[in-house]
């Protein structure tokens, strides 16, 4: 997922993926399986942090509601130790928290899942094919504001710093054609969860920041998960870093470039209200809240994770994010179901984050890394090492329901 910085670069900074190691938990008072699996996850995440060039990882893993594990590994910045308490951005996280929260209005009956957008927006280009079920499902057929689109993309490059508006945002996807007629294809999109967050908010006539703080965030105790309407982040802060301007600003590859992204302003990333901070142990909150389905009824929450779209998805010429459901990746309603698994995975500017829990055993793991400048391929892309460090770890915990690796998308 793209991210933005500064045209002007007066200097590259070089900051080492090595760190003396902090001390571990005392885990003498835990169970003898329990101290045997931290120790399993911390030569994992050792591994991973050499293997996959990180600056940072930090770890938070129960079972049950039992701490198996938290700690941090490596630096937030050069000499600079990563701590358990650092704050950092949580991304599309907070995609789980706006469809809880569609889902318990729609309990409530203040929306219905198949009410059509132009109920709520009627003003918006095709508001009167698209439902809020859809929306939630990226199956409207709305282009994407971000990936494919180069003129956003150009834009965010040129002033990552910029504090994009929801009219901006949506100037970018609205008025194109749909990808396809509603329902009968899925595409990732970030246009469908502004357009779902402005729905929201105008059916209750309360802001997303309110309405998710008093019917998600608090009951489930997520108490440093905050919104912000500036690129702030609170202290203590897990600093990140990236290569990923390199070709939109014509850098060669045998040229040093790398910047400090921590402070890019985010307001591209999701509705407003819903763009947020977190740290490791709200993240493993939510992946035991969202994941267990503790604030839903059972048919909401079987809606939530259900894998009908399986089978009913497909590639598309024209279409970058189209893509055939399987059993890596499978899309619910703001939830990635993997195999047995229930995540959400963001990544943008030099931050990666999974937070990933285990049904049938209880096992929630929270993850998020930050990256070194080999991390970077030569035109300044990189992948999820978040996502590939939950996996290795939910093959340890659960071997008989390891996390299964999606396809290429």
């Amino acid at each position: 997922m793209p991210a933005a910085g500064r045209l002007a670069v007066a200097a590259f900074l070089l900051v080492t993926a090595c760190a003396p190691a902090p001390a571990p938990n005392d885990n003498s008072a835990a169970p003898q399986h329990l101290s045997g699996q931290a120790a399993a996850i911390r030569r994992i995440v050792a591994d991973a942090v050499a293997t996959s060039h990180l600056n940072a990882a930090i770890v938070r893993v129960t079972i049950d509601g039992r701490e198996v594990l938290t700690e941090a590994v490596g630096e937030s910045m050069t000499g600079e130790p990563a701590t358990p308490d650092m704050h950092f951005r949580n991304g599309a996280v907070a995609i789980s928290y706006v469809s809880t929260l569609l889902l318990l209005l729609a309990r409530d009956g203040t929306v219905g899942l198949d009410d059509r957008l132009s109920r709520w927006l009627p003003e918006v280009p095709h508001a009167d094919r698209v439902t809020l079920r859809q929306l939630a499902h990226m199956t409207s057929g709305y282009v994407d504001y971000v990936l494919g689109n180069t003129a956003m993309n150009d834009a965010m490059y040129a002033d990552p710093f910029r504090n994009w508006t929801t009219d901006e945002l949506l100037a970018f996807a609205v008025d194109k054609p749909l990808l396809y007629e509603p329902g009968t294809n899925w595409n990732y999109a970030h246009t469908n969860y502004v357009l779902l967050g402005l729905a929201l908010e105008k059916a209750t006539g309360r802001p997303m920041s309110d309405l998710l703080a008093e019917r998600v965030l608090q009951p489930l105790g997520l108490t440093d998960t905050v919104a912000s309407e500036s690129a702030a982040i609170p202290s203590p802060v897990l600093h990140a870093f990236t290569s990923e301007r390199r070709a939109a600003l014509g850098i060669p590859p045998n040229q040093p470039f790398y910047e400090e992204s921590t402070f890019w302003n985010p307001s591209w990333t999701i509705t407003h209200g819903a763009i947020q901070t977190t740290n490791i142990d709200d993240l493993e909150a939510t992946a035991a809240g969202i994941g267990s389905g503790r604030l839903l009824d059972p048919e909401s929450y079987r809606m939530m994770v259900s894998t009908d779209l399986r089978g009913r998805t497909r590639s598309q010429p024209g279409c970058s994010t189209c893509a055939p459901m399987t059993e890596g990746y499978t899309y619910g309603l703001g939830i990635v179901i993997s195999g047995d698994w229930l995540l959400q995975n963001p990544m943008f500017s030099g931050y990666a984050a999974v937070a990933a829990y285990l049904p049938a055993r209880k096992i929630a793991i929270a993850v998020a890394t930050t990256f070194a400048p080999a991390a970077f391929s030569a035109d300044g892309d990189y992948t999820n090492a978040a996502e590939a460090l939950f996996r290795s770890i939910g093959a340890e915990l659960a071997p008989e329901d390891a996390p299964p690796i999606p396809p290429p998308r």
